[in-house]
């Protein structure tokens, strides 16, 4: 396992603050700007909570692909160092009405609903006592085999993971009619809570675009929550339809790109450049 002292922590974390800054511009040119979270308790000064989003664990040599001895090695370092996983839920609860989280709290996220997500991820997850939220393309699920089936999904369910919505198709919103965007978010909210026999309450955006409109849509189709891909950590400053997401990408070296991404959003987001 790679081991980071804290100095060499500190360094790795000044030495890329850049690259992040940058990518984080990049992403931001595909989504809106987070404003005020206007539901939450007036007067309350909440810490912000990172969200880490993955999307395959497995050994394609893919910029979305984190090896699954890799990842655990992430699972571990959060372990050791104390972090709890949350439910989005817990998450909403904490941002609009003050409500208490554990201690070092973390809410981890997946995109798309891959076997993998079953196969790897979620025996290294249960290991250290962890829990997700999947957002699943619904018309994926149980229909092509490197996704999951519903039985998979259902199993995962009663472990505490948490299913969301990311469209029927995983179609751009932006690039749909009105009615045929509202058709993806309605249509598999619908299919996630016949399959699931619960609320679909979160969702989050297919390739990371959308628009104030979207956001509107998301909200109207029933929704309490989305999900971006804009680098940031979710607080009192975001928008609950536009949540900030630390996205986790493979690399020549992914531990240390893990360890600088969760560990610098909270720098840069002190010295306001990120979520302006």
């Amino acid at each position: 396992m790679v081991r980071i002292s804290r100095r060499q922590g500190w360094f790795l974390i000044m030495g890329l603050v850049f690259l992040l800054i940058v990518s984080s511009s990049v992403v931001s040119t595909t989504a809106v700007v987070a404003g005020r979270n206007t539901d939450r308790v007036a007067g309350s000064s909440l810490a912000d909570v990172p969200i880490l989003n993955y999307h395959k664990v497995d050994n394609f040599y893919h910029a979305l692909s984190i090896p699954p001895e890799e990842f655990e090695e992430q699972m571990a370092y959060l372990a050791q160092n104390g972090f709890t996983t949350i439910t989005p839920d817990q998450l909403m609860a904490y941002l609009n009405h003050d409500r208490e989280l554990p201690e070092n709290p973390i809410l981890i996220t997946f995109d798309d609903g891959y076997l993998d997500n079953f196969t790897n991820a979620y025996p290294i997850m249960k290991k250290y006592g962890f829990t997700a939220t999947i957002f699943l393309v619904t018309n994926k699920i149980g229909h092509e085999e490197n996704f999951m089936s519903w039985d998979q999904v259902r199993t995962m369910q009663k472990d505490g993971f948490v299913f969301g919505s990311h469209t029927v198709s995983h179609a751009a919103l932006t690039k749909l009619s009105r009615e045929d965007a509202m058709l993806e978010l309605t249509n598999s909210r619908k299919e996630l809570e016949r399959q699931l026999g619960v609320k679909a309450r979160y969702f989050a955006y297919p390739t990371g675009v959308y628009n104030h409109q979207i956001e509107e849509m998301v909200k109207q189709a029933g929704y309490k929550a989305a999900f971006t891909i804009r680098y940031g950590q979710a607080g009192t400053g975001s928008n609950p339809y536009a949540l900030e997401r630390i996205p986790i990408f493979r690399g020549q070296h992914t531990f240390r790109s893990f360890f600088v991404r969760l560990n610098a959003a909270p720098v840069l987001e002190r010295f306001g450049l990120i979520r302006n």
